[in-house]
């Protein structure tokens, strides 16, 4: 017997104690567990409050006939597998009871090999179901830290900082530049979560206009405005028990910030032209490219807002700050090149160098594009130095390690505009500052026009 068959579960319902007791001897020694119901209102009890995964049904009983027991099984247990068992001169009846749902019909009185062998068969069907649910699971596991690329000390903190986080059910504020990978980090906290397997869904709430904003998150009525034809969930609503991920938030307006803090506090919210309010169970995660307490601090975002979104903060490091992982991206973005080019694509040392000491003003967005438009634009399968957009060519990396020298006056004129700079102008205290006389100090202001 493998591993998990114990877990496999069969309700035998049929009025006849003696075929009951039979079935359970026969099945039992098989190492399934065995579950019996005399009547269908014992059996349809049974399976409201247990996991069962096959249904062997008599037809013909007293009370709840077999069709009943039936009908309501498949409603309340749609992907239940169901065999019906009828006697002699019933194959009408079991034929009819296929066509509303079950699985299979098998004669009573039959050799039981027979009727052994095709529950067998259901549980092998079982059996490789749940092994792909189970590589479902691992698959969902590694969903997106396999797509967060990074070994600098910078990106391991982050990855430790999602595994602790995700968890939990807090609302989670992502701050960072734009194209540093913020909406991953949201997926990354999604599918870490005990709501990975509920909607994940995503809004760009600096790319949607004020009025169409509020429709976009709360839903809407047919007729709340010109063009609402047809009602309108709304993406709160749609993501009912799952994960709703605000990209941009600090791009919303005052009053719709007020609206959304409401709906967050409260857990329910009413679309446009409704009186009707809807509760909702969601976890937010907000994204932002700017400094929410700055934004506080002038008025345009609200400060029981920021508190509500930032209970748990997460910074996406800009690449400049990654290093090291500036290989590992520029090898992942060139294989995704290759799948679409059909062609094996690779840069050349010096590029390397290039993308390696350029400041990423774009960051993971920018490396992406610089890579696809290279390979395309080039048509070759090497990227050269020359198929980079100009900004990387302003200096060689072959030359770029020379310092460049400064002269001693220059030094000297650099040092006496910085002191009187730190000084504000005081040349007394300048003169301390630099360890020369005050004759000496206004000497070098004439000689150098200061």
């Amino acid at each position: 017997m493998s591993e998990g068959k114990d877990n496999f579960t069969i309700l035998i319902v049929d009025d006849e104690i003696s075929i009951l007791k039979a079935l359970k001897r026969l099945f039992h020694k098989n190492g399934y567990r065995i579950l019996l119901a005399e009547n269908g209102q014992k059996g349809l009890e049974i399976l409201g409050s247990t996991e069962v995964d096959l249904m062997l049904l008599d037809l013909k009983m007293p009370g709840m006939d077999g069709f009943e027991v039936l009908d309501r099984a498949i409603q309340c247990r749609p992907s239940l597998k169901i065999i019906i068992q009828t006697g002699h001169g019933g194959i009408k009846e079991a034929v009819k009871a296929v066509q509303k749902g079950a699985l299979d019909f098998l004669i009573k009185g039959d050799s039981p090999e027979i009727l052994n062998n095709r529950i067998r068969q259901v549980y092998e069907h079982w059996q490789l179901e749940q092994e792909n649910s189970a590589l479902r699971r691992k698959n969902v596991e590694q969903f997106e830290f396999d797509r967060l690329i990074g070994e600098s000390s910078a990106m391991v903190q982050l990855k430790k900082l999602i595994t602790r986080v995700a968890p939990t059910d807090f609302t989670v504020l992502i701050q960072g530049e734009s194209g540093t990978g913020k909406e991953l980090i949201a997926q990354a906290l999604h599918y870490h979560s005990e709501r990975r397997h509920k909607p994940f869904l995503a809004i760009d709430c600096a790319s949607i206009s004020e009025s169409v904003l509020e429709s976009e998150l709360f839903g809407h009525e047919r007729g709340a405005f010109t063009g609402a034809d047809t009602p309108f969930r709304g993406v709160i609503r749609s993501a009912d028990t799952g994960t709703l991920f605000l990209d941009e938030i600090g791009e919303i307006s005052l009053g719709m910030q007020a609206k959304l803090l409401r709906a967050i506090q409260e857990r329910s919210i009413r679309p446009v032209g409704s009186t009707k309010f809807f509760q909702v169970d969601i976890r937010i995660i907000a994204a932002t490219n700017k400094n929410l307490l700055n934004e506080v601090a002038n008025s345009t975002f609200r400060q029981d807002l920021y508190y509500r979104l930032s209970t748990v903060t997460l910074t996406a490091p800009p690449l400049r700050k990654r290093d090291n992982d500036i290989l590992l991206l520029t090898e992942y973005f060139l294989e995704q090149c290759s799948t679409s080019l059909g062609r094996k694509i690779s840069v050349s040392d010096e590029v390397y160098e290039f993308l390696r000491r350029y400041e990423w003003p774009g960051n993971i967005r920018e490396l992406d594009n610089v890579l696809r438009s290279a390979a395309v634009l080039s048509g070759k399968d090497v990227i050269e130095a020359a198929d980079l957009p100009p900004a990387f060519r302003k200096t060689s990396p072959s030359t770029e390690q020379i310092p460049q020298l400064m002269t001693l006056e220059a030094m000297e004129k650099e040092a006496i505009k910085t002191a009187l700079t730190l000084t504000n102008n005081n040349r007394k205290e300048a003169t301390k500052m630099l360890a020369i006389s005050e004759a000496t100090l206004y000497r070098k202001i004439k000689k150098y026009r200061l």
